[in-house]
């Protein structure tokens, strides 16, 4: 049986040989001559009319153009067919080949193009199907068609995906790349639908469900459409090459003699190109001066043209294919198609009156391409084989009477309505935006003038009033500088009449009681010197005790020091023999390690366990592992966190491994975190990330250290030590995905503490955080965007309890970009988590202006209507309505919640 060498997966190309330059053959150019693609200068070949939807009012002639192409021997025929000559000889220099009567005699054929088996799937896109979808961005339609007995090559030509080879890649996937490459995402749109003809019924290869297409003709214009058809939207090639994927395993394909995988129906790839251009500026003369104009602006136009990819389905003989039963049905309703499609261009050939369009689905579908407005390429693939020349004849003289058929290729145009209300919009709100501005400074103006004039009549009132005050001030100063010389004038004339009236009485007698005035005085001075030299006495006496209490102190002092010497001579010599003790212990556990492969080894060997009691601590800690012994929360009790703790600094890397992840389980459990950090094992875990560089002993240390960063408390003494600088390090080097999963979690741990946030940030934690992103592993992202919602949550209620001020350390350190681009990510934690993060940094109305800016705003609007939890959602819409910003941008946006 037949095989395809052409079909997909199962093609090899052999190298592809470049033909040189055409000779003097009739049409050596594969290209129409077009007119200019884009905006038309006045000299331009084709005018724009100035209807909303219009075509081209004189088409361009374009022939169908028909390229030949030879598949190469395979299996089978080189072993049937090892003795005869290939029945076709190729001169592609000249671009005709020979087709052999017998050994003598043959007939010369000319096509467009004459593609040998050698010819690589680059060369076979360029000179056939290039042009044509250069055509489909210019405003044209086009179509690319392929024809051939079945096994000739005709899908692997057309429809090959080239997934592990790219130079393997067929028509339909190279069209797409150049469509996609040539257009603009922002303003231009493409859609694909993809169909099957089968038993003269039109299928949605990418709805099975959909299996009855009905075909609608616009009875003014003759357009064919699809209306019941599926259109799927195109971003990027990956979709697309999906989209073929899904297409390729709903088409219909059998099994027969001539062909493996043999296509039963026609595949038909429509592809919808919309692009906006620019139509041609026109000079509207003035009446007062003709050769002076106004140059009217270009009007936005829409052209709208569409690519149709045709993997005919081959044509065969029933007695080579060995066609039978619901087989035979289908074989006939092929030949039925592509015989009312020959007709149909043996009819345009000779230009007769009557073309038999409506004799078969296929041949109203393919209206436009034969003798209507689209540029048409064709391509007719043949075998080598002499078993089949008739076959291969027939298909050189189709694709002969096809070079014959005429097209007036014609571009269609719209009026872009939408584009213009847009910009008209733009506009409008520019001005309403430039009013309210002028608005606002004639408002701030009239404002200052009057708080100036205000200012002025209080400052006038204000120095009115102080010139009064002081004028006041001054009058009862002189007021009373004027009482008081009179009452000084008044106290001395009252003086000097009493001395008159003392000196008197002094003269007359009156000294005795003066006299005892004094010794009263007397008296009362030696009573304070006598109570004076009393203090004095108490004082010394309590000098003098004090002296006699500091020497016996002094005493004391020095039995102090004795007993504090001793007492450190004590410790020290504790500390040495705790040092001599876990030196023995680690000798004992290496003894005890090594008695325990022994007797493993004697067990494996027949000899029995001679040894029953050599269970050392590693014993227990590796059966602690595999389950076989003790269960990891028991291992406080039978070996003790100490020793475990001590075998992380084994120097056997196994002992290490087995050590550190029983430490990571424990760590699991918070009643054992406590007496874990108690004894030195946190310090012991940042020793091990610090200084091994076994990427599991990271690992699984990486992962204890998040275990015990989810206790607050661990989590203040992780910074003291100094772990989220070597966090941030141990990020920045690894590698493996595990492991920063586990680095991160920490990290995303410490974020969730108020008073670690500016040492996270200032010790380099979230800018590791966001390093980690490079990995692009599921896992790693949600434990980032874990980290940052925690950061965003602690920063927005610092905000709110007034404790911090400013815009978020996030967007400082560049977070923001990141967080819009992942908040509608598929994963559903890493969305969630992103949510939350934008939900927090809205709250605080200094991040509003830089979110606005960065698009974050339309992800909140997002959110308060997609987000799946109603919390949520809720949040999102509490921010969004109380910040002043998020609602002047939404009013300038016109967006309601």
């Amino acid at each position: 049986m037949a095989s395809n060498g052409y079909r997909n997966g199962t093609g090899t190309n052999k190298g592809a040989i470049k033909p040189p330059a055409s000779s003097n053959i009739r049409s050596s150019s594969f290209k129409s001559r077009l007119p200019p693609s884009s905006n038309h200068s006045p000299g331009s070949a084709l005018r724009r009319t100035s209807s909303a939807s219009f075509t081209t009012a004189a088409g361009v002639p374009g022939r169908v153009r028909v390229a030949v192409r030879l598949r190469p021997r395979n299996a089978e025929e080189s072993t049937a067919d090892a003795d005869f000559a290939d029945c076709v000889e190729l001169q592609p220099e000249l671009k005709r080949l020979k087709l052999r009567k017998n050994n003598w005699e043959s007939e010369t054929y000319e096509f467009d193009e004459v593609l040998t088996e050698f010819a690589s799937q680059k060369r076979v896109y360029e000179v056939v199907a290039k042009p044509v979808v250069e055509s489909v961005l210019d405003g044209y339609n086009g179509t690319v068609m392929a024809y051939g007995q079945t096994g000739t090559g005709k899908t692997f030509t057309l429809g090959r995906l080239g997934e592990e080879d790219t130079s393997a890649r067929g028509i339909m996937v190279r069209s797409m790349e150049e469509i996609l490459a040539n257009v603009s995402r922002e303003t231009d749109s493409i859609s694909v639908s993809y169909l099957q003809l089968y038993m003269e019924t039109i299928q949605d290869l990418l709805d099975p469900a959909n299996d009855n297409i009905s075909i609608v003709e616009d009875p003014r214009t003759g357009d064919v459409s699809l209306p019941g058809a599926t259109h799927v939207e195109i971003k990027d090639e990956q979709s697309f090459l999906e989209l073929l994927r899904l297409g390729e395993a709903h088409r219909i394909a059998a099994n027969t003699k001539l062909n493996t995988e043999s296509s039963r129906s026609h595949a038909i790839l429509m592809v919808h190109v919309k692009r906006s251009v620019l139509g041609e500026e026109v000079a509207i003369p003035t009446e007062s001066d003709k050769s002076s104009h106004f140059v009217k602006p270009p009007k936005p136009l829409v052209r709208k043209s569409k690519l149709v990819l045709v993997d005919l389905a081959g044509s065969e003989r029933v007695q080579k294919s060995g066609s039978e039963g619901h087989m035979l049905e289908e074989a006939k309703s092929i030949n039925l198609s592509l015989s009312a499609l020959g007709k149909c261009i043996n009819a345009l050939a000779e230009n007769s009156a009557h073309v038999p369009i409506r004799d078969s689905k296929l041949t109203r579908l393919l209206r436009d391409s034969f003798g209507g407005t689209a540029r048409t390429s064709l391509i007719v693939t043949i075998g080598p084989s002499p078993r089949h020349r008739g076959e291969t004849a027939s298909t050189i003289l189709f694709g002969q009477r096809a070079m014959k058929v005429e097209n007036m290729l014609r571009i269609k145009e719209e009026f872009d309505y939408k584009s213009l209300a847009r910009r008209l919009e733009i506009q409008l709100d520019k001005l309403i935006a430039e009013n309210d501005r002028q608005q606002k400074a004639f408002d701030d103006e009239v404002e200052r003038i009057n708080l100036e004039a205000q200012n002025r009549v209080s400052e006038v009132e204000r120095n009115f009033t102080d010139a009064l005050e002081k004028e006041r001030l001054k009058c009862q100063m002189e007021y009373m500088e004027s009482v008081k010389k009179l009452e000084e004038k008044m106290i001395e004339n009252q003086q000097k009449h009493q001395h008159d009236g003392f000196m008197k009485d002094k003269c007359n007698g009156e000294g005795p009681g003066f006299c005892e005035d004094i010794a009263v005085i007397i008296k009362l001075l030696e009573k304070e010197t006598h109570m004076r030299k009393e203090a004095e006495k108490e004082v010394n006496k309590l000098k003098s005790q004090l002296g006699q209490h500091m020497d016996a102190g002094a005493g004391g002092d020095a039995e102090i020091l004795k007993l504090q010497i001793a007492l450190e001579d004590e410790v020290h010599q504790k500390k040495k023999l705790e040092e001599e003790i876990i030196i023995l212990r680690s000798q004992m556990l290496q003894l005890t390690f090594e008695a325990d492969q022994m007797r493993r080894c004697l067990a494996r060997g027949g000899s029995g366990n001679a040894y029953p009691g050599l269970d050392s601590p590693m014993s227990q800690v590796r059966d602690s592992l595999s389950g076989h012994k003790t269960p990891v929360s028991a291992l406080f009790d039978q070996v003790g966190v100490e020793k475990i703790l001590d075998l992380l600094e084994s120097e056997d890397a196994n002992v290490r491994i087995h050590a550190v992840k029983v430490v990571a389980n424990l760590a699991a459990e918070e009643a054992n975190q406590e007496r874990i950090v108690e004894a030195g094992g946190l310090t012991s875990l940042l020793m091990l990330l610090r200084s091994y560089e076994d990427e599991t002993v990271r690992r699984v240390a990486a992962g204890a250290i998040a275990n015990l960063a989810m206790n607050e408390a661990n989590q203040e003494l992780i910074m003291v030590q100094g772990g989220i600088s070597l966090l941030s390090t141990t990020a920045s080097d690894a590698e493996d995905p595990q492991t920063l999963r586990m680095v991160a979690g920490a990290i995303a741990n410490l974020c969730g503490n108020d008073k670690l946030q500016a040492t996270l940030r200032s010790e380099g934690g979230i800018k590791a955080l966001l390093g980690m992103v490079r990995c692009r592993h599921p896992d790693v992202l949600s434990q980032v965007a874990r980290g940052i919602a925690n950061f965003a949550k602690c920063e927005s209620r610092a905000s709110t309890n007034g404790i911090r001020s400013g815009r978020s350390l996030l967007i400082d350190e560049g977070a923001l970009p990141w967080i819009v681009q992942n908040a509608n990510n598929d994963a559903a934690p890493i969305r969630r988590h992103i949510e939350l993060a934008l939900c927090h940094l809205a709250q605080h109305e200094a991040n509003a202006k830089d979110m606005i800016n960065g698009g974050a705003l339309w992800e909140l609007v997002r959110i308060t209507r997609d987000c799946s939890r109603e919390d949520i959602r809720s949040l999102a819409r509490r921010t969004l309505n109380s910040s002043l910003l998020f609602r002047s941008e939404m009013r300038r946006l016109r967006i309601e919640l």
